[in-house]
This record gives C-alpha cells, sequence and structure tokens, in this order.
C-alpha cells in the first residue's frame, strides 16, 4: 500500500483521484483550502484509507505545517490544487497586480515547494511519482479571454515538470505533468459557464471534442494510470489531456476575447 499526497482534493479533478487511489488500495492523503465540509464527507465516505489536511498552497508557514502533520512518507504526490481565471479572487481580493503574483504563487511556486520537501524522502526510499496537473491553457495551448498570469503559471508548471525530469533521469523518481481540457468543475463554472444561459452552454458543449465536457473520473484515471509502473517509460512527459482541444483550442475560445 502507498501513502498518496493529493493537493485540493475536496472537489473537482482532486476529488476524483482521491477515490481512485482510495479504490486502488492506496492510502490517500489529501489537502483542501475553503471546502472543509466536502472535505469531511469525502474522508466520511472513503474511511480509514483517508485523511483531509487544510492547506494553503503557495504560503511558507501552512506548506511547514502540512508536512509536519502528515502522519508518514509520501510515495505519490499529484499537485493539483490551483487557482484559475474566476476563482483567484478567493485568494486575493485585491488589485490585478496581487492577483498575478497570486497566479505564480498558488499555481507554479506552491507545488516546488511541496516537490522539494518531498523528494529526499522519495529519493531515499528509492521509489516516488509526482504528477503536477496543469490546464491545457498555457500547459498545451494558449486560451485568450482568460487571465494572462493564469496561463503563465501553468506554463511554469510544465517547465517545472521537465526540468525536474531531465534533473530525475537516473533516479527512481517519475515525474509528469497532466494538462486537462475543458472538465466539469467549479473551476470551469467558475471561470466559463455560470455566464452563459442554458442555450449558450449547450452550444459550447456542442463546439468541444466529442460534443461534451470532460468528466473529472476521466482525469483521475489517466493520473492514477501515470503512477503505476506501466508509465515508468513517460517519465518527463507532458501529456495533453484535452480530448483534442488542445490542437484546436478555437472550440471553446470562438467568441471570447
Amino acid at each position: 500500500m502507498r501513502n498518496i499526497l493529493i493537493t485540493g482534493g475536496s472537489s473537482g479533478i482532486g476529488r476524483a483521484c482521491a477515490r481512485r487511489f482510495a479504490e486502488g488500495g492506496d492510502q490517500v492523503w489529501f489537502t483542501y483550502r475553503f471546502g472543509k465540509d466536502r472535505a469531511e464527507e469525502l474522508v466520511a465516505e472513503l474511511g480509514g484509507r483517508c485523511a483531509a489536511f487544510e492547506f494553503d498552497q503557495g504560503d511558507w508557514e501552512s506548506h511547514e505545517r502540512l508536512l509536519e502533520a502528515l502522519p508518514g512518507s509520501v510515495d505519490v504526490l499529484v499537485n493539483n490544487a490551483a487557482v484559475g481565471s474566476a476563482t483567484v479572487v478567493d485568494h486575493v481580493p485585491g488589485p490585478d497586480h496581487q492577483r498575478a503574483a497570486a497566479f505564480l504563487r498558488v499555481n507554479s511556486v506552491g507545488p516546488l515547494w511541496l516537490i522539494q520537501g518531498l523528494l529526499p524522502g522519495m529519493l531515499d526510499r528509492g521509489y516516488g511519482k509526482v504528477v503536477n496537473i496543469g490546464s491545457v491553457g498555457g500547459g498545451v495551448a494558449v486560451f485568450p479571454g482568460f487571465h494572462v498570469a493564469d496561463g503563465m503559471s501553468k506554463a511554469a508548471l510544465v517547465y517545472l515538470t521537465r526540468h525536474l525530469a531531465a534533473e530525475l533521469v537516473h533516479s527512481p523518481v517519475d515525474m509528469f505533468a497532466v494538462n486537462p481540457g475543458a472538465v466539469e468543475t467549479n473551476m470551469l463554472e467558475a471561470s466559463t459557464l455560470s455566464a452563459l444561459n442554458a442555450e449558450q452552454r449547450a452550444a459550447l458543449e456542442a463546439r468541444l471534442p466529442r460534443g461534451r465536457l470532460l468528466r473529472p473520473e476521466e482525469i483521475a484515471s489517466v493520473v492514477w494510470w501515470l503512477t503505476g509502473e506501466p508509465a515508468t517509460p513517460l517519465h518527463g512527459a507532458v501529456i495533453d489531456a484535452s480530448m483534442g482541444l488542445g490542437v484546436h483550442p478555437g472550440l471553446l475560445t470562438q467568441g471570447i476575447g
């Protein structure tokens, strides 16, 4: 049984990841920032193989508290927590220049600090998997109309993945980046879907690959598979998990910007 740490696990892709790893027999620890009630519900659902920790990603003191609170070593780190073009205001309600800094602090510096804190133990034990969850926007393609710093932070996360993968190429630790597309999550709801009426939403979904939104469970299955031995040849891979949106971004940006 492995110990899995998933950031941002109370909803969306992170919640689906927690369920998938628990189903696979792993011990799951996940973090939350605002969703305490949702976190408690998930812990109750998954039982003894799950625990939740409050965490403010990108805040150094919170990082230190989390690492001290974890009840054991971490074998698999899933860097999922992030802010988006709309949800960033929950972290930084002030001027836009402060929000730009928050994107980088939360979406790229925070994952870097977690990796730096957990990587030495993985190397000592001779086993480790790190999956950084970014976004097709910035990680793969350009989506005008969304906050430029949002895309910058996801591009930085991809660079972080590739840089560390190069440094770890002879090590027992594997590093991956997964860049989802339009996934049915609260983040997409806040940034895009909430501004649409029913007819507009139906039209947007019809334009997307396969004519639908991705489900969080689909991305969770990709993340889970990457942490298994069959994925070892993909060390350093930056994966476009957008069902084709990354190669055809205009499907989403039509009418935006």
